[in-house]
């Protein structure tokens, strides 16, 4: 492996591991007015980290693994560090505990999922899918690195202009506000709204039945935090700024990990995963319109809505998995 490609691997590893953020964009970064917990520093990968990433991917041999994994996880220990410690200093100088609250929240749940999220570090640092210019492709569907092989997920929710073609196509009754059965004026490009988990998971079967050489269907939780990595500490998304919906693309210079875009605010999103609070309440991500920004953090857990609901601020993005090899990837490392 020469220099410079190796070079670019880190690149685009550092954008995809947990707890790193990237840049949104260039000059000033904007940082949403109603969350204090945002900071502005920006962690990057240590030499150490580099050097055993680069040595794994020249020789990928089980000790290599372990060293790399033993890396990960002292830096992921290192920012559940920095995060309790901005939580004591929040103690102390906030002026409203909800505030407190947030971080505390943060704190508790990089804590709980320890062990997952090092997993799933270790998974993206290792996918052989992760080469250079990765997250710059403009293609339809985007791999999910991290998941399993055949797993791409698309690059924007489904917006009101393609569901328009579904209901076309079967029939389906349109979702509740459309005024007629029209779509919203002006809102081609936003994505479709008030649709419940059901005409989500109807149309996803509809795109299968057109397309007999892949599987379309909702993204698991898991995959579609693997899609999202971290949220970027200073990436712009509409969140608690807009009365509503904005276009899909509206934000397009903030990137997911995989280089899918509005990830994060706009539009909740349905996965196929349960929540705890019963096998019919569904996990959404990615907040929303109306969310606080801390609410649309990758790793917010137990959002969820009951299967039926079909909310204004709820949408779904869609997973394409291509049939033949479904082996995870962690599978062949």
């Amino acid at each position: 492996m020469n220099i410079n490609f190796a070079q670019s691997i880190l690149a685009v590893c550092m954008a995809a591991a947990v707890g790193m953020g990237f840049a949104a964009s260039a000059g000033e970064a904007k940082l949403h007015k109603y969350s204090t917990t945002i900071e502005k520093e920006r962690p990057q990968l240590n030499e150490e980290t580099k050097r055993l990433i680069s040595a794994w991917r020249r020789h990928p041999t089980e000790a290599n693994l372990a060293a790399l994994k033993k890396q990960v996880a002292a830096n992921y220990d290192k920012v559940v560090e920095r995060k309790k410690a901005k939580l004591e200093e929040l103690k102390r100088t906030a002026k409203h505990a909800s505030k407190v609250q947030e971080m505390q929240e943060i704190v508790d749940e990089m804590l709980q999922n320890r062990e997952k999220r090092i997993e799933q570090s270790l998974r993206r640092f290792t996918d052989p899918r992760l080469k250079p210019g990765s997250r710059d492709r403009q293609e339809e569907y985007l791999p999910v690195i991290g998941a399993a092989r055949n797993v791409s997920i698309a690059r924007t929710p489904v917006t009101n202009e393609e569901y328009s073609e579904f209901l076309k196509a079967t029939g389906r009754k349109p979702p509740q506000d459309w005024r007629n059965g029209a779509m919203p004026a002006g809102k081609a490009r936003h994505p479709v709204v008030t649709v419940s988990y059901a005409d989500a998971a109807a149309y996803c079967q509809w795109l299968s039945d057109k397309d007999q050489s892949a599987v379309y269907r909702l993204p698991t939780a898991e995959e579609w935090e693997f899609a999202a990595g971290h949220m970027p500490k200073d990436a712009s998304f509409n969140c608690g700024e807009n009365d509503g919906t904005t276009p899909v693309d509206a934000y397009a210079e903030t990137l997911a990990a995989c280089g899918a875009i509005d990830m994060w605010g706009n539009c909740r999103e349905w996965t196929s995963t349960p929540t705890a609070r019963g096998k019919t309440v569904m996990a959404v991500k990615g907040g929303s319109w109306k969310s606080r920004r801390t609410e649309c953090r990758t790793e917010q857990k137990e959002e969820g809505r009951e299967a039926s609901v079909k909310a204004d601020d709820v949408g779904f993005r869609v997973i394409r998995e291509s049939k033949g090899r479904t082996g995870r990837q962690d599978e062949r490392r």
